[in-house]
């Protein structure tokens, strides 16, 4: 065994090993199916904390070429596939970790020097007499092999956006770079050679232009994970499952670390999940592994709506985002939608593919992106938060007239860029102004099912603050009155929603005037 060339399983082992280990292996259902076609070549980025590693491991221990690993995988998943066996460490696997390279090649600038010069030194040992001494390129002597024996490779890169990410301002590093991957892996020899190519890192493929410098790459994202959304985070009912053994309250986990949504299915972060259930503790682990270096910077970006929109998230509500201008790297930001793409790419952020819009997943990113945008010390924000703050404590005085008024205000003067054109309109207004609610309540739920209906709005308040602040549920209405509204909450029994919570219930009811241009409210206590 080399360390880039057949490292062998002991890596994977480690998973394993580990006390929660969450089978993922039905990956490999894929991989196998695509193997030597034109569907061969993989881009799986997604953010820190989702198992990049552990799958490149894992892919590595099932493919690579001496070591037994069948006793490994036999009892998961991929264990029960009639195509078990026929794959089992049958192929020459090259296993690159970029991250890993940058210390003992000294730096950036030698990284591609040294995998060349250690994996074909590598190589040589599986293969002696057929690479000439002369050779030093890499794919050269892939091609070289696979001409002399028809071997074919298997290449997976970990980390493989590292030079891309935190080598952004050297172009000369990013261009040969990107000239060794195309030489890697595009073309007619490249396809000779490659059994399988497998890059996993944050960031998708870099763009040249609109184009992917790799466009024969197959990619799955945090934007579009087609069907590997199983396999990106946990599930929730693998969540669900783990809860139970572990003893957690799952609607808890939910409220904190659930939110990414990757083609309908709800995705954790498994990190925080793994931590949540070792130390029960809810609190953020993000800040374990990132930090405000990254989001300081980017949210600071001086473009349009760029501030509105981060406020408006923060507040529960979702944004719209083109995703197609961000170029994949970190310094070709050309408008707010670069920003706010990079950020889902990150993990900050989740996206809603079909509604393309992007939100803040959960109540951990929620916590992370508010210390940071604190942290830049935003006059509107500030400013914003003071208004925000009157309104709820009006709210849990249940001084209507303040109510409406704080409303009317909020929107003249921080979410002008918000038209009143609908109740949609309304409630993306209603959300921001609820910001600072986002301190003792969890993100609002919208829609939520209730009764004999929908309730636009349900503020729950988190366990160490049900004591002292109600729930709250809320109707709005556009163009009616506030009577109506409320009269609709008793009569499609909303308060059903939260009939779960066993503290105070307000229902507030919400009505706008276009002509008028005022707004209404009231406010009850629900009586059990």
């Amino acid at each position: 065994m080399g360390i880039f060339v057949n490292p062998g399983n002991v890596a994977f082992q480690v998973a394993l090993n580990s006390e929660i280990y969450v089978d993922k292996t039905g990956l490999l259902n894929y991989t196998n199916r695509v193997m030597d076609t034109t569907s061969k070549f993989i881009c799986n980025s997604r953010p820190r904390r989702f198992g990049k590693s552990i799958t490149a491991d894992m892919l590595t221990a099932y493919y690579g070429r001496g070591c037994d690993s069948k006793a490994m995988f036999s009892d998961l998943e991929i264990g029960k596939s009639v195509e078990f066996q026929w794959h089992l460490n049958q192929y020459d696997v090259i296993h690159l970790d970029i991250q890993w390279c940058l210390e003992p090649a000294g730096g950036a600038k030698r990284v591609l020097a040294y995998i060349a010069e250690k994996t074909i030194k590598e190589l040589r040992e599986y293969y002696p007499q057929k690479l000439p001494e002369t050779i030093a390129s890499l794919p050269e002597s892939l091609s070289r092999i696979n001409a002399a024996t028809g071997k074919k490779f298997i290449v997976i890169i970990d980390e493989w956006d590292v030079l891309i990410r935190d080598e952004a301002a050297d172009k000369q590093i990013q261009e040969e770079y990107i000239n060794f991957l195309r030489g890697l892996f595009k073309g007619t020899e490249p396809t000779k050679y490659i059994q399988l190519a497998y890059l996993t890192g944050i960031l998708p493929i870099k763009k040249v232009k609109t184009q992917s410098a790799l466009n024969n790459f197959d990619e799955f994202t945090m934007l579009d994970a087609k069907i590997f959304a199983d396999y990106i985070g946990f599930t929730e009912s693998e969540v669900s499952e783990l809860c139970q053994k572990y003893e957690v309250d799952f609607n808890d986990v939910k409220h904190w670390y659930d939110g990414y949504l990757l083609r309908g299915t709800q995705v954790y972060n498994p990190k925080a999940v793994v931590e949540i259930l070792k130390w029960k503790q809810f609190q953020s682990y993000w800040s374990d592994t990132s930090s405000y270096e990254v989001v300081v910077p980017l949210i600071n970006m001086d473009f349009d709506g760029l501030k509105t929109a981060i406020i408006e998230m923060l507040s529960g509500a979702s944004v719209s985002v083109n995703v197609k201008s961000f170029q994949n790297d970190t310094v070709s930001f050309s408008n707010k939608d670069d920003v706010l793409t990079y950020l889902v790419h990150l993990g900050y952020l989740g996206y809603d593919q079909n509604k393309k819009m992007a939100f803040v997943p959960n109540e951990e990113i929620r916590q992370e992106l508010t210390a940071a945008v604190e942290s830049t010390k935003w006059n509107e924000f500030l400013s914003f938060q003071r208004e925000s703050e009157e309104l709820l404590d009006a709210t849990l005085d249940m001084d209507s007239d303040t109510v409406a008024e704080k409303i009317e205000k909020i929107h003249m003067e921080y979410a002008s860029a918000i038209q009143y054109n609908n109740e949609n309109s309304l409630s993306s207004v209603l959300a921001i102004a609820y910001l600072s609610a986002m301190q003792y309540y969890f993100k609002p739920v919208r829609e939520m099912p209730a009764g004999r209906g929908f309730a636009d709005f349900v503020f729950l308040p988190k366990p160490e603050y049900a004591k002292n602040y109600p729930a709250l549920v809320v109707e709005l209405k556009w163009n009616k009155t506030a009577e109506t509204a409320m009269q609709q909450i008793k009569e499609k029994k909303y308060p059903e929603s939260v009939a779960h919570f066993s503290g105070d219930i307000l229902l507030v009811a919400i009505d706008y005037d276009k002509k008028t241009k005022e707004h209404q409210c009231r406010i009850e206590v629900y009586k059990k």
